[in-house]
């Protein structure tokens, strides 16, 4: 594999990509793309958090983020360990904070938390001397999903100054976005909000980005588009007619697909609702990396846990 010049990092969280710089988020970015390596060569394991314990701690069900994670640690040599909610004594009335701190008392170097507060996270960094990661925290920030995103754009189209992105859906309940909005357009990258106007906050232009109620006025323009999935969980119901009319509207299918740019990048973080937000011919046909995403966010997430926490001498 090759070297890597050394790289600076001064911050003992990853809490959201509003906080970082735009180099910040490149040294990710490049480091990332430096453990692609690790993702094709499966069976190599590495010694940077030899000696390390990472905490998953999830309140909320995940699959892709959890296992990412775990499977990211291990790469890297840390020791992890699962946290469920159910089998534990915040079921006997334990409070989020002092659960996390006797965790923290058993040895513990990292927690990776999700939680359905938003800001559950920064609570927890003002409590622990473990590093935090940020997994998703209620309709706020999903910041490693957003570097995923990020870097799987960069991957496949060289570069995202210039580019035109379209984040469709459910913009305000979707972490995804804003973490998406807050990178990419530190990097240089335009963004349109795409959605009924139900489902796309007020305000939401005061974050530089362009808003639309008509997926088939700004596909067209667009260079990616990230289908954001109806988060039926977190809202209220009669924010749309039915499903049928969303995805009549909002639906990227193969008849809408004919509408975009030949070489459209279609992105969507998962899970996905077939039918609704995206028709099984286009989330398995050519425009998509919505697989790619989940191989990313291997080598993405290697890179922060080596950020936070790793070993210098384990660089190259």
């Amino acid at each position: 594999m090759p070297s890597l010049p050394r790289m600076t990092w001064d911050r003992p969280h990853l809490l959201g990509l509003e906080e970082l710089t735009r180099d910040e988020i490149v040294t990710v970015l490049d480091l990332a793309e430096h453990f692609t390596h690790d993702s094709q060569e499966r069976r190599k394991k590495r010694a940077n958090l030899a000696g390390k314990v990472v905490v998953n701690l999830f309140f909320e069900p995940s699959t892709r983020t959890r296992m990412s994670f775990s499977l990211a640690a291990r790469r890297l040599g840390a020791d992890v360990l699962d946290f469920s909610p159910s089998g534990s004594s915040t079921s006997k009335g334990e409070t989020f904070i002092d659960t996390a701190k006797n965790i923290e008392a058993m040895g513990i170097d990292l927690v990776i938390v999700r939680h359905a507060a938003t800001g559950a996270p920064h609570l927890l960094a003002q409590h622990l001397q473990a590093g935090v990661i940020n997994a998703g925290d209620g309709a706020h920030e999903h910041p490693t999903q957003g570097l995923l995103d990020i870097f799987t754009i960069r991957q496949i189209r060289g570069h995202l100054d210039g580019l035109t992105v379209g984040l469709v859906g459910d913009i305000a309940h979707s972490r995804v976005a804003r973490s998406n909005i807050h990178g990419l357009t530190k990097l240089g990258a335009k963004i349109i909000v795409c959605g009924p106007p139900t489902l796309v906050p007020r305000g939401i232009e005061e974050l530089g980005v362009e808003v639309s109620h008509s997926l088939d006025a700004i596909l067209p323009r667009c260079d990616v588009i990230n289908m954001l999935r109806i988060q039926f969980e977190r809202q209220r119901s009669g924010l749309f007619p039915s499903i049928t009319e969303y995805a009549r509207l909002f639906g990227m299918d193969s008849a809408r697909l004919k509408k975009a740019k030949p070489d459209l990048l279609l992105l969507a973080p998962g899970p996905i609702n077939r039918g609704v937000e995206i028709t099984p011919e286009v989330a398995d046909g050519p425009h998509s990396a919505i697989l790619k995403q989940v191989t990313n966010g291997l080598a993405v997430r290697m890179a922060v846990l080596h950020l936070l926490c790793g070993q210098p001498e384990e660089m190259a």
